[in-house]
């Protein structure tokens, strides 16, 4: 949670301000902060000691710049299991809202389609219950010769829908360019 877009072509000057912009944001700070206590609140069950940067960094892409904050954890049970760990987090308020089962409600109420895979975690684990997961923010579905892109922005109190709307373009360019086409 936190994003801008940037230039493809931006220079490292351009890229710099940019990153300053967002880190100044006091709307993707408060936005970011929300998905970050979330994690807190719903990991501490499971560690014995758990690890949250004060302060996010920004992690730049091609098109796009979003903030991040480190969090590392050891769990209490050496035979946890990741995907305990995944219900527990999914899904985050970036991609469900808060309240969480108030907010998933009205979304499958009130959104045109189905989210299918888009949002979901998405991973591997092993015999051993060790395992590495993602939420699927970015991600297509083809249908025949119909192909859906999927993308999305984090809709808080000073949010702005144009863009917001124009945030989720930026996001499906490293889709669309995968894809060999150039827009939308």
């Amino acid at each position: 949670a936190g994003s801008i877009g940037s230039p493809e072509r931006a220079t490292e000057d351009e890229r710099t301000a940019l990153a300053a912009e967002l880190l100044s944001s006091e709307k993707d700070r408060g936005e970011h902060a929300i998905v970050v206590e979330a994690m807190r609140r719903n990991l501490e069950p499971l560690c014995s000691a758990l690890a949250i940067e004060d302060v996010p960094t920004v992690r730049s892409f091609k098109h796009v710049l979003h903030l991040q904050t480190p969090i590392q954890g050891t769990l209490s049970s050496p035979d946890s299991h990741v995907l305990d760990i995944v219900a527990r987090l999914h899904p985050t308020p970036s991609v469900g809202g808060v309240p969480s089962r108030e907010a998933v409600r009205w979304i499958g109420e009130h959104e045109p389609i189905a989210r299918g895979w888009y949002a979901g975690p998405i991973g591997w684990f092993d015999q051993n219950g060790d395992g590495e997961f993602a939420v699927a923010l970015r991600c297509g579905l083809l249908e025949g010769e119909r192909l859906h892109l999927y993308a999305g922005a984090g809709i808080v109190r000073d949010s702005d829908p144009h863009k917001e709307y124009v945030e989720t373009d930026i996001k499906q360019l490293a889709l669309l360019r995968a894809l060999g086409l150039r827009s939308v």
